[in-house]
C-alpha cells in the first residue's frame, strides 16, 4: 500500500512547543484525509529541534468514486428553485429526472463524481494545515518577492519540505487567494525572498550532517538521517541521553538525579545527544543543593549527580552537547564550567548574605509585599494563617507552640536574596535558614512543607505541625479568593484554587485527619467582617476585611454577598474537587452524592470511608437487591402520595399486619434500624451495610406476595407506611435516590 512522507525542516523549534506541535501536525493531516474519505493503516509523527515529520502507511491511492441520488424541488416548483438545486448538485437542467413518491412528484438528480487522486488532496491539504497551524507563538520573516504580500506565519523560518507519496514527490500548489502563490512545485512561504520547494531533498545535522540528500521512502529517510547524525524519534533521544548519562556517572561512582521533565526538554534541544560530565568548584558546595540544582536546571539545562550511598549532591554535573567534538568535548566542558561558575557565584553571594539575617527578623518585611490588591499584604495573610493554624492544631492535636512558630516564619524566606533570585526554592530556603537559626526541626520542616502538595506527583506532608500550617495556608487562600469573588470559571483558574483544594483533600485523606472542614472554614472567615451600608444604596450589605500589620490597619471593601452563602459555596467547591479526585480513582460521583446525603457531611475522611463501604455493598447481590427494593418502594410511594395528596411516614401499625410477609418485614426493620444506627454512631460503615443486607429476603418476599394497594383502605395506608419505613431506614445511611443506573 502507498506511503505518505512529509517533513517540514526549519530553524530550531522551542523544546516546550514540540510535544504539542507533533500531535497537532499528525491530527490535522490525518483528520483532513479522513474527512475526504481517504483511509490508511497507521500514522506516526516525529519531531526534532529542526523538523516535523509524518509518515502515513497504507494510504489509499485515490478517493472512492461517488454516486448518490439527491431529491430536489417538487415538480411545478418555481424555476428559480429548480435552477438553484441544479447549481448545488452540479448538473444541467436537462439531466434532472422526475420521480413519483407517495408524497408527490419530485425532481431527482443523480450525482456521479470520480474520486480525486490522493496527490491532489495532499497538495491542497498541506498548505491549509500550515496556514492554520496552532503554534503558541509564531513569526513572519524575510521580505516580499515579485510584489507578493503574505501573512503566512510559522514558528521559525522554513528551509525545506519533503512531500513524498508512494516514492514520488508531490508538487505543492497553493492558493494566491490566501496570501500564497503557486509557482510550479514551489511554495512562497512568508515572503522569505526565495521559494521553498516541496520535493524529496532534506538535510541532516546542522554541523555534522554534510550535504543535503534525496530520500525515496520513510525507511530511506530515517536511515540517511541517522547517517547524517539525526535521531528522528524523541523517545530514542531520551533513552540515549539517559543511558549514556548513567554510564558516564557510573564510571565516576555516581548516579544521575532523576529529572523526567528536564530529560524531555533536553531531548528537544538536540538532534544527536552527547552527554558530557563537568565539575562544580568545591567552594560552591556549601550552598544548599536545591539552590545549585535550581540554577543548573533552569538556566543551563544540566543534570545533577549524587552519591548513591549518601544521596547527597556530588560536585559534578552532566550537560548534553549536540555534536561530537574532535577533542572529545574538553572545550565544551570547560566552557560550561566557566558559565556555571559565574551562575553559582551569584547564588553563593545571595546565600552568604541571607545567613546574616535571622528568619524572624524578616517577618516585618512581609507587610511590604502585596499578596492581592483586595486581600492585603503577605504579612496580613501570615496573621490569618497563624490564627487558623492554631485552630487546626487543636483539632488534630499538633503542638500549638511549634505550629504557631512555623506559621509565623513560613513566608519569611520570600524576602531572602536566594528566593528573590530563584523563586522555585521558596520554602526549602526557609527550612535551611530556620535550621541555621536553631529553630526546632518540626518548625523548619513545616516551613518547607507548607507549600505542599503542589500537584499530584508531589509528596504530602505527614508531620502534624506541617499538616496544620499547610492546611491553614491553603484554606486561607481559598477563603480569601472566594470572599472577593475570584473563583475558578471553566478552564480559567488564575490563582490555582483547584490545586489548593486538591491539596486540602490530599492532606486530609492521605493522613486520615479527622477534621470538620465546615468548622475550619467558619474559623477562616473570622477576619472577614460583615457591615451594613446605607439603605438607599442598591445593595443591602457589603463586607470589609480588616487587617493589621506593621504598616497599620487597612479595610478592604469586597463584592456584596452573604458570608453564609460564600462558606457554603466554598465547601461545595471542595466537595466537587473530592468527587473529581475519587472519580479519577474509579469511584462514581453518584456514590459520593449518596454518601453526602443532605450535604452536611464535612469530615472528608469519614465521607470517603462511607463511600467505600457503600460501593462495596452495592457490588454485592444483597446490595443490588436492597437498592432495587428502595427504588420500588420509593416509586410506589411517589405515585400514591401524589394521588392521595399526602406524604406517608412510618412507623406502620404492627397490629394491622395481615400477611406473614409484612409481619416478617416489620420485625426485620425493627431489628435492622437499631443495628444500623449503632454502627453509624461508631462509624462502622461496613457493619452498617451488613445490617442493611438483612433486609433483602423479607423485602423480596413482601413485594412478591403482598399487594400494597389493598382494597381495605386502612390496610393500604398501613402498607404504604411500611414502605415509608424502608425508605426512611435506608435514607438514614445514605441517600439512595441519588444512585444512578
Amino acid at each position: 500500500m502507498p506511503e505518505l512522507l512529509i517533513e517540514i525542516r526549519c530553524e530550531e523549534i522551542p523544546a516546550r512547543m514540540q510535544p504539542r506541535a507533533v500531535e497537532d501536525f499528525k491530527r490535522l493531516i490525518t483528520d483532513g484525509l479522513k474527512a475526504v474519505g481517504l483511509n490508511f493503516t497507521q500514522a506516526r509523527a516525529f519531531v526534532t529541534p529542526r523538523r516535523l515529520a509524518l509518515v502515513i502507511d497504507g494510504l489509499d491511492a485515490a478517493q472512492a468514486d461517488l454516486k448518490e441520488e439527491r431529491r430536489g424541488p417538487r415538480v411545478g416548483a418555481p424555476e428559480q428553485a429548480i435552477a438553484g438545486f441544479c447549481t448545488s448538485a452540479g448538473i444541467a437542467r436537462e439531466a434532472l429526472e422526475v420521480r413519483e413518491t407517495d408524497k408527490g412528484s419530485f425532481y431527482m438528480a443523480t450525482i456521479e463524481r470520480r474520486g480525486r487522486p490522493t496527490t491532489d488532496v495532499i497538495a491542497e491539504l498541506l498548505p491549509q494545515v500550515m496556514w492554520s497551524f496552532p503554534w503558541p507563538k509564531s513569526l513572519r520573516w524575510g521580505g516580499s518577492e515579485n510584489g507578493l504580500s503574505s501573512k503566512f506565519k510559522w514558528v521559525r523560518p522554513i528551509h525545506s519540505m519533503i512531500v513524498l507519496f508512494d516514492g514520488s514527490a508531490v508538487p505543492v500548489k497553493t492558493s494566491p487567494g490566501i496570501g500564497q502563490a503557486a509557482i510550479g512545485s514551489s511554495m512562497v512561504v512568508g515572503d522569505t525572498g526565495h521559494n521553498i520547494s516541496s520535493g524529496s531533498v532534506t538535510a541532516g545535522h546542522r554541523f555534522m550532517g554534510g550535504a543535503p540528500f534525496e530520500v525515496s521512502s520513510f525507511a530511506d529517510y530515517e536511515a540517511k538521517l541517522r547517517r547524517a547524525y539525526v535521531m528522528l524519534d524523541p523517545e530514542e533521544r531520551k533513552r540515549a541521553i539517559w543511558q549514556d548519562a548513567a554510564l558516564i556517572a557510573g564510571q565516576a561512582g555516581l548516579e544521575v538525579t532523576p529529572d523526567p521533565d528536564l530529560l524531555d526538554e533536553v531531548a528537544g534541544l538536540v538532534e544527536w545527544p552527547v552527554p558530557l560530565m563537568g565539575r562544580i568548584d568545591d567552594e560552591f558546595m556549601t550552598v544548599p543543593a536545591e539552590v545549585l540544582t535550581s540554577t543548573m536546571r533552569a538556566n543551563q539545562k544540566y543534570f545533577a549527580l549524587r552519591d548513591p550511598q549518601t544521596g547527597k549532591m556530588a560536585p559534578r554535573f552532566l550537560t548534553v552537547a549536540n555534536l561530537l567534538a574532535k577533542d572529545g568535548g574538553t572545550a565544551i566542558v570547560a566552557g560550561n564550567e566557566r558559565v556555571l561558575r559565574a551562575r553559582l557565584s551569584d547564588a553563593k553571594f545571595f546565600w552568604d548574605n541571607d545567613l546574616k539575617v535571622r528568619l524572624e527578623d524578616r517577618v516585618a518585611s512581609l507587610d511590604g509585599i502585596v499578596f492581592h490588591a483586595k486581600l492585603g499584604t503577605v504579612g496580613a495573610k501570615v496573621a490569618r494563617v497563624r490564627n487558623l493554624a492554631h485552630a487546626i492544631a487543636r483539632e488534630i492535636e499538633a503542638d500549638l507552640a511549634l505550629t504557631d512558630r512555623a506559621a509565623l516564619l513560613a513566608k519569611a524566606d520570600l524576602v531572602s536574596g536566594v528566593v528573590g533570585e530563584f523563586p522555585e526554592v521558596q520554602g526549602v530556603m526557609g527550612r535551611y535558614l530556620a535550621e541555621n537559626d536553631g529553630e526546632p526541626g518540626e518548625v523548619a520542616a513545616a516551613i518547607a512543607d507548607h507549600w505542599k502538595p503542589q500537584g499530584p506527583g508531589d509528596d504530602c506532608p505527614v508531620a502534624l505541625v506541617s499538616i496544620a500550617v499547610a492546611l491553614a495556608d491553603k484554606i486561607d487562600t481559598l477563603t480569601g479568593f472566594y470572599f472577593i469573588g475570584e473563583r475558578p470559571t471553566g478552564s480559567k483558574d488564575p490563582f490555582a484554587l483547584r490545586r489548593a483544594a486538591l491539596g486540602v483533600i490530599r492532606l486530609v485523606l492521605e493522613n486520615k485527619i479527622r477534621i470538620n472542614l465546615g468548622t475550619v472554614i467558619r474559623e477562616a472567615f473570622v477576619p472577614f467582617n460583615e457591615t451594613m451600608v446605607s439603605p438607599d444604596t442598591r445593595s443591602s450589605e457589603t463586607f470589609t476585611l480588616s487587617q493589621s500589620g506593621a504598616t497599620g490597619s487597612q479595610h478592604i471593601t469586597v463584592p456584596p454577598a452573604s458570608i453564609v452563602a460564600i462558606r457554603s459555596q466554598l465547601l461545595q467547591f471542595l466537595t466537587d474537587r473530592l468527587k473529581v479526585s475519587l472519580k479519577e480513582q474509579g469511584t462514581a460521583h453518584d456514590l459520593i452524592n449518596a454518601a453526602l446525603g443532605d450535604g452536611t457531611e464535612d469530615d472528608l475522611t469519614r465521607l470517603v470511608a462511607k463511600v467505600e463501604a457503600l460501593k462495596s455493598f452495592l457490588d454485592t447481590e444483597d446490595g443490588k437487591n436492597v437498592l432495587a427494593a428502595y427504588r420500588r418502594a420509593s416509586n410506589i410511594l411517589r405515585i400514591e402520595e401524589k394521588k392521595d395528596g399526602t406524604a406517608y411516614a412510618g412507623p406502620a401499625d404492627r397490629a394491622l399486619f395481615a400477611a406473614d410477609e409484612e409481619r416478617a418485614l416489620g420485625a426485620r426493620l425493627d431489628e435492622v434500624l437499631p443495628l444500623a444506627r449503632a454502627a453509624l454512631a461508631k462509624e462502622g460503615f461496613a457493619e452498617t451495610m451488613q445490617a442493611l443486607a438483612l433486609l433483602r429476603k423479607p423485602v423480596d418476599a413482601f413485594f412478591e406476595k403482598v399487594t400494597v394497594n389493598a382494597d381495605d383502605a386502612a390496610l393500604r395506608v398501613n402498607r404504604l407506611k411500611l414502605l415509608a419505613e424502608i425508605r426512611a431506614t435506608l435514607s438514614e445511611v445514605a441517600d439512595f435516590s441519588r444512585i444512578e443506573g
